[in-house]
């Protein structure tokens, strides 16, 4: 066997072998396959696609290339939440903590940021001391000991999915929908988890910004998880606008915590309930949405959510102070607003602007080793089909330097678009994918 005849096979549009598939993902995680051999075979993947079949064994095959965690000591059955990404997307902070005060374990691996998405591992580590890179046994100690533990994602899962990525990403085959899917889900089934819950982003500041794409992308990976023996639910969500009102790590958590108080925005406490009563239905609590829901509400309503995610803080050496004393973080020193120049209604809120405005202020990075100002951030103060008067605050730019949170208004300005005529306010759960 060799890579030429595999690149000939995809050429052709015909399906590859399980052993092409495995040959191909072993030896070019060795070093054996050069990367123009890979890039062939990568663009031949999207130029002409993958089969069900074929998806699944990349899948496996790049799950198998690392390590597999084993989280079977950990009682009950574990469920993991992963989200395709995007602005102001605060969820696992709030639901995980929810669903660990339902009595479902929780022990989830979380990347950090990077580009104009923000990672929940940055925005926990914005909370004094907190830990994330903590090791294995530690993790699964704190799991069963409180019922969660949130820690960086392991460098040893999946190796084949990182130097494909770095080669997608070089090639122009990112975009591919097989090679999407058969990366997230290899990270997934690597987890250890023994279910999966997906939300799915699509908008103008998710990675899918076209929801035909993004129902495509959902249904490829929850056929995956089937095939691959782990149950898997997509959520489909509206990523048009930033979720919530805050944008950037600091922020966030503030937003969190506020959510597990009973105070959050309307379309984080709806996605966070919705994902929320969807994992525990996977994980057997209960297979009535509407009552897993109300069940949700109830570790709002009755703070017990918020004192696990306190819990989660103290275990993980953070200063668990910070869910009753905001001052505990780091906090931009300017806040600098940005006004409407005339009447209306918000029509559209470019978020992908948004966001890049947040790594611009320096709470993102461009490449994996910048480092990130933990403190500045946006805050929307209108939204999708809020009425606005001239001179109403549209939002505000929290940033370190006034100089740098000056010079993102002009782009800050042209995402947003004011109509005369009434709009529609958005829907937050756009489908469910089973």
């Amino acid at each position: 066997m060799n890579i030429n005849e595999i690149i000939k096979v995809k050429r052709d549009q015909k399906e590859m072998t399980t052993e092409q598939i495995n040959f191909f993902v072993k030896e070019y995680s060795n070093g054996n396959i050069p990367d123009y051999q890979a890039s062939s075979l990568l663009m031949a993947i999207y130029l002409n696609g993958m089969s069900e079949k074929e998806i699944c064994d990349l899948t496996l095959a790049m799950a198998e290339s690392g390590e597999i965690l084993d989280l079977s000591e950990i009682p009950g059955i574990k469920v993991d939440k992963h989200s395709t990404g995007g602005i102001g997307d605060k969820v696992t902070m709030v639901v995980m903590p929810l669903v660990a005060a339902c009595g479902v374990p929780v022990a989830k691996m979380s990347g950090r940021g990077l580009g104009y998405t923000q990672g929940t591992v940055d925005k926990l580590e914005s909370i004094p001391n907190f830990r994330t890179e903590i090791e294995m046994d530690e993790f699964i100690r704190n799991v069963k000991r409180i019922g969660i533990s949130i820690m960086g994602q392991s460098e040893k899962i999946a190796i084949a999915d990182k130097k494909l990525y770095a080669l997608r990403d070089v090639t122009g085959t990112v975009e591919s929908i097989p090679l999407i899917a058969s990366s997230v889900m290899s990270k997934k089934i690597a987890a250890g988890s023994d279910k999966i819950l997906l939300e799915v982003t699509c908008g103008s500041g998710a990675f899918m910004e076209n929801e035909i794409r993004a129902r495509v992308l959902a249904q490829t990976m929850v056929n995956i998880g089937k095939l691959a023996g782990k149950e898997t639910v997509a959520v489909l969500t509206n990523m048009n606008q930033p979720l919530g009102k805050y944008s950037g790590n600091a922020l966030e958590v503030i937003e969190a915590i506020e959510t597990l108080k009973g105070n959050g925005e309307p379309d984080v406490t709806r996605v966070c309930t919705v994902l929320g009563a969807y994992m525990l239905k996977l994980a057997g609590v209960g297979d009535n949405i509407a009552n897993n829901i109300k069940m949700i509400q109830s570790k709002i309503d009755s703070r017990e959510g918020l004192e696990k995610f306190r819990e989660m803080i103290s275990r993980q050496w953070g200063d668990s102070r910070v869910i009753d004393d905001y001052s505990i973080l780091p906090k931009a020193e300017f806040r600098i607003p940005l006004t409407a120049l005339e009447d209306g209604y918000i029509s559209k809120i470019e978020a992908k602007n948004i966001g890049q405005a947040v790594v611009n202020l320096g709470g993102g990075r461009y490449k994996k080793e910048d480092k990130i100002d933990y403190s500045v951030g946006i805050e929307m103060a209108k939204k999708i089909g809020d009425e606005v008067k001239s001179g109403d605050t549209l939002l505000y730019i929290h940033a370190s330097n006034e100089t740098q949170g000056l010079m993102q208004i002009e782009m800050l300005r042209k995402s947003i678009e004011i109509s005369k005529e009434p709009v529609e306010k958005q829907k937050e759960i756009l489908d469910i994918i089973e």
